[in-house]
């Protein structure tokens, strides 16, 4: 059973929930996928755990970024940064932000603290960017030094910034990760753009990025030698990308993306790979009507696993604590669109079992785990609440 527990609500049972949703598991980069046709068919996995309010006032908390002391850094998507020590539940508004242009799904987004943050405390973050000759915005990746009491950003340096403004609110993507090697990866969404931007290399948009720490271009990323292709480009032929993670021990980058109506995907990002949108998608248009008869086509890197109908995907988390036994080694994924967990078990690069939990949590927007190896859930209109097993 998952008990939802604020301070000022009396505590409530509910049922951990059924199962998960339609999907395909291992498919080549040209084959077809078969897949489940009802989410609610396949297994579940209860838990016993109390959802409590760590912290309340943040609208919709776009990430949470755990730090070594067991503070939290919370965004929040309308431009406002939050320290959330531990042990309270009063937010501190962190300072040293730049111009943010909050609009639809705009804002301020992802959050990453250097990997290596016992030598610094460089906070890399992502944000709609006015900045460029166009009207309207793009995502923007910045990093600033967190100061030492965690309440203020200083030495700003603008790592990237998409090209290509538009006055369109939706489809900024925008998660952030490293991998062994210190590159750091991060995502922009097509930008509502879905036939201009995400096949064309010229464009940003659509796209995931891979970057040296201090923002300079890798000079073996795919794209370098190609004159007006965008240099910073590791993969293309995204829609929204949401969520990434990546897998220290296999070496492998893992993400995720919104489909239209139908098509949400889980993929495995490879260098230079086109992921297809908007010419091969399982999704369809938000009327009903298609905007392609392919689902798989040569050269075009098909899903691991895809959501049909569309569960709205958000952030990602793979779960390494003692605290969970039944959710340790599982990368989470939460659904905002049916307000469940998803906790999928992987080996070898491939999906192997797919379970539905916290079924009726909310809207859940970004997962995280704590020093304290507590998860932590950021869920819209509902603040910050961490995952306390039952004893």
């Amino acid at each position: 059973m998952i008990n939802l527990r604020s301070h000022n609500i009396h505590p409530k049972l509910i049922s951990a929930g059924l199962t998960v949703a339609m999907f395909a598991i291992n498919a080549p980069a040209n084959a077809k996928s078969d897949y489940v046709k009802n989410y609610k068919q396949l297994n579940t996995l209860s838990l016993s755990v109390n959802a409590v309010t760590a912290a309340e006032g943040v609208v919709i908390p776009w990430a949470i970024e755990p730090l070594a002391n067991g503070d939290l850094l919370i965004s929040e998507r309308s431009g406002a940064l939050f320290l959330l020590p531990k042990n309270t539940t009063t937010l501190t508004k962190v300072s040293g932000l730049p111009d943010i242009d909050a609009n639809g799904q705009g804002g301020l987004l992802d959050l990453s603290l250097h990997t290596d943050s016992k030598q610094n405390q460089w906070l890399y973050f992502s944000y709609s960017s006015s900045e460029g000759k166009e009207s309207g915005s793009n995502t923007a990746l910045m990093r600033a030094e967190l100061s030492s009491d965690h309440t203020q950003l200083s030495d700003q340096q603008l790592l990237y910034k998409g090209e290509h403004n538009s006055t369109k609110g939706q489809h900024y993507g925008s998660r952030i990760v490293f991998d062994n090697e210190g590159y750091v990866y991060f995502s922009i969404g097509d930008r509502g753009s879905r036939d201009i931007n995400p096949q064309d290399l010229t464009r940003d948009g659509g796209k995931i990025y891979r970057l040296h720490e201090d923002g300079n271009i890798p000079s073996d990323n795919p794209f370098v030698k190609q004159k007006d292709a965008k240099h910073a480009a590791w993969s293309y032929g995204h829609r929204n990308p949401q969520g990434m993670w990546f897998d220290n021990q296999n070496n492998i980058l893992w993400s995720h993306e919104h489909g239209p109506r139908g098509g949400d995907e889980l993929n495995i990002i490879k260098k230079g790979a086109n992921y297809g949108w908007p010419l091969v998608s399982y999704g369809v248009n938000y009327s009903g009507t298609k905007f392609t008869d392919l689902k798989e086509k040569d050269g075009m890197q098909s899903p691991v696993l895809h959501w049909t109908p569309s569960i709205a995907p958000s952030d990602m988390l793979y779960v390494t604590s003692d605290k969970y036994p039944k959710l340790k080694g599982k990368l989470l994924l939460a659904s905002m669109k049916f307000a469940f967990i998803s906790a999928l078990e992987l080996s070898k690069g491939k999906v192997i079992k797919q379970y539905k939990i916290l079924d009726g949590i909310g809207r859940v927007r970004s997962l995280a785990q704590g020093s304290d190896g507590f998860i932590y859930l950021g869920i819209d209109g509902q603040g910050i609440k961490r995952l306390e097993p039952e004893t």
